[in-house]
């Protein structure tokens, strides 16, 4: 079994994630989608392939652990730069991202989940690689409709990660947007209508995603903190896409800039 699979080599998994339930720090408790192999930390990196959660814990993590694997959707949990922190696939679109935040927050006791994902670019001025900060969600779903609020929900992120994430992106010099952007059901590629985001561009969101708004209601509804960043990796106006070398440094940025942020707030608590 390597450090990654399960509990660690030494038999000790990394300290202070979460109240432990038994002395190896594992939750007790299980979903029908998270099976708990190891602890999960109060802040969660979700990109939404689970294989980049893999990624993540291999490349940034010190001893990490994988603490599920139900259903392919693989969760790691180790450290960066001495805090605790986890990452886990969210899979696409708003209903998973729906499933998975909704667990993590109210199951598994996680304060904080950071997106760190893609997304589809709508202005002249962005260039690919290009990070944003989803100052709001907008959406076409009927996600909200669940809470009976007999209007329209403007979903939002927490102030204090936004603050700490644009901190960290602009310390590092790092291009950055922040604005509204909107999140759709269907992959624009694939959508019926041709470019179905000229309306939403034109009331001055900056970029398409497909998982925002779902973790913005969870966290608003479940009284928790959540941030979704992006990396640009098509230009909508230009026609131009990344290929895979950029796609993974630019994602390395963006990664980095959600660990410093994690690092930010929790420096800020302390």
């Amino acid at each position: 079994m390597t450090g990654l699979e399960g509990k660690n080599g030494s038999g000790a998994a990394p300290g202070g994630a979460r109240e432990p339930s038994d002395p190896l720090g594992i939750p007790s408790v299980s979903t029908p989608h998270i099976v708990p192999e190891g602890p999960v930390a109060p802040s969660v990196l979700m990109p939404g392939d689970p294989l980049r959660a893999k990624y993540i814990a291999e490349r940034f993590f010190e001893n990490p652990v994988r603490f599920n694997s139900v259903r392919g959707m693989l969760g790691y949990t180790g450290t960066w730069r001495g805090v605790q922190v986890s990452a886990m696939g969210s899979g696409m679109g708003i209903p998973s991202m729906g499933i998975y935040s909704y667990e993590l927050f109210s199951v598994f006791g996680v304060r904080d989940i950071l997106r760190v994902g893609t997304c589809g670019g709508f202005r002249e001025d962005m260039e690919l690689g290009d990070l944003v900060f989803a100052q709001a969600s907008s959406t076409s779903s009927s996600w909200a409709e669940q809470y009976g609020l007999g209007g329209t929900f403007s979903a939002i992120p927490d102030f204090g990660l936004l603050e700490a994430g644009v901190a960290a992106a602009r310390e590092a010099g790092r291009r950055f947007v922040v604005g509204n952007t909107v999140c759709l059901d269907q992959f624009s590629r694939y959508h019926a209508v041709d470019k179905p985001w000229t309306p939403w561009a034109r009331m001055g969101c900056v970029a398409t995603d497909m998982e925002a708004y779902a973790l913005y209601c969870n966290a608003a509804f479940l009284g928790r903190r959540a941030l979704a960043m992006f990396t640009v990796s098509d230009l909508r106006l230009k026609g131009l896409h990344m290929d895979p070398a950029d796609r993974e440094r630019s994602l390395d940025a963006m990664i980095e800039t959600a660990l410093d942020t994690v690092r930010r707030v929790r420096a800020a608590e302390s």
